[in-house]
């Protein structure tokens, strides 16, 4: 990917962090919901861990992107 295609990249995954956020708090709060609702043990556990994944996943790739476009920029 080009510099400016990095760039674009990122300020894409920066304008949707409340979004993405949201979508994670809603799926922990179904998470709560369905423990103190006798939701299930494996629902609640699932959906926990989904969100965590969602979540690590989504910040790795916007640190790694941010961490190409500062290399890119210590080269020049």
């Amino acid at each position: 990917m080009t510099h400016d295609e990095l760039v674009s990249e990122e300020k894409k995954m920066q304008s949707q962090k409340i979004p993405f956020a949201v979508f994670i708090g809603l799926i922990v709060g179904i998470a709560v919901w369905s423990a103190t609702h006798k939701g299930g043990f494996f629902l609640t556990i699932g959906l926990l861990i989904f969100a965590t994944l969602m979540g690590s996943r989504y910040s790795k790739n916007l640190k790694s992107i941010q961490a190409e476009i500062s290399h890119r920029d210590t080269v020049r």
